[in-house]
């Protein structure tokens, strides 16, 4: 048995063919299937049924998966352990970001870190946090940026910072004229939401201490993107709430509907979460590092005064 063949099992898993596994393992189909052929005579077991279209694991090569899987990714820890042991800092790294963070967070720290660490090839893909869990435990993202907490055994959190909630309120709006909004003043009947799948809607729902079960309105809205709710509230169609680094680059007209909380201010959990295994844990921190240090000086520039994250209620964010 070898790491090769595990391997290419793992590829064959994830692909459930075996010459797309093929082409992602850079052989040739015969080669990969000869290996997996050896493999499974010397355990004496069929780890694929092949009269599946598509080709299906059998109960025995679940579990074979589940430990391979173990087994390649401890394999690498031996790299890992060296990089360490001479302090470098490089190679190739998958990042994964979900959707409300990525466009206003990588602006700030991407050039900052590429700069710093040069020999870091960053991969960086844009998924739900229910795409980042499943990644992350496949091996095929080395760490992610999400709202936690996940309470996920498998993940590790380092929090990177919490990030408050901005109301966006619309002249029409009842809440309009109030200088500060208190949670309580909220109504989710009469607020604009991302559509389903986003952690950032379930923390403004949780946020709603005035949800009702039903709504008398005629419509709802949601959307995929929070620029096009800022678009429907200023139309008149309800009021939102915004990240707080949403704000920081809408025009002067637009941050006249701006309306902070007052204290305590609520705000989400923003952490780089990663694999139990740690592997590459000095590029992690490195992240972690000029992250931290570039949201704290943008906060505090801000006057945002942050006295405590946004209430853990049940059910926490999936997506």
């Amino acid at each position: 048995m070898t790491i090769t063949q595990l391997y290419y099992v793992l590829a064959v898993a994830e692909n459930q063919n075996f010459t797309k596994a093929a082409e992602k393992c850079f052989v040739t189909q015969p080669t990969l299937s000869m290996q997996i052929q050896k493999l499974e005579e010397q355990l004496d077991v069929q780890i694929f049924d092949r009269t599946k279209k598509p080709i299906e694991l059998t109960e025995v090569g679940k579990k074979i998966v589940t430990q391979a899987r173990n087994i390649v990714n401890e394999s690498y820890r031996i790299q890992d352990i060296v990089d360490q042991q001479k302090g470098f800092i490089g190679g190739e790294f998958k990042l994964g970001i979900i959707p409300t963070v990525m466009p206003t967070l990588l602006p700030m720290f991407l050039k900052n870190f590429i700069k710093k660490h040069p020999k870091v090839k960053l991969k960086i893909e844009e998924l739900t946090t229910e795409e980042i869990i499943s990644r992350i435990k496949e091996g095929h993202l080395d760490a992610a940026i999400a709202a936690t907490p996940l309470e996920d055994e498998n993940i590790k959190e380092r929090v990177l910072y919490y990030e408050p909630f901005v109301c966006y309120i619309p002249q029409n709006h009842r809440l309009y004229s109030n200088n500060k909004i208190d949670v309580s003043d909220l109504d989710i009947n009469d607020m604009l939401l991302l559509e389903d799948g986003h952690c950032f809607r379930d923390g403004v729902i949780n946020l709603c201490k005035a949800l009702k079960n039903n709504t008398d309105e005629s419509f709802q809205l949601e959307s995929g993107s929070i620029e096009t709710l800022i678009k429907l509230s200023n139309e008149g169609l309800g009021m939102t709430l915004l990240p707080f680094l949403h704000t920081l680059d809408i025009n002067e007209k637009e941050k006249e509907s701006l309306h902070y909380f007052n204290e305590p201010i609520p705000a989400r959990e923003v952490s780089i979460i990663y694999h139990k295994s740690e592997l590459k844990i000095q590029i992690i921190e490195a992240l972690q590092d000029i992250i931290s240090g570039i949201i704290r000086g943008a906060i505090a520039f801000q006057n945002v005064n942050i006295i405590s994250p946004i209430a853990k209620s049940k059910p926490h964010p999936k997506k």
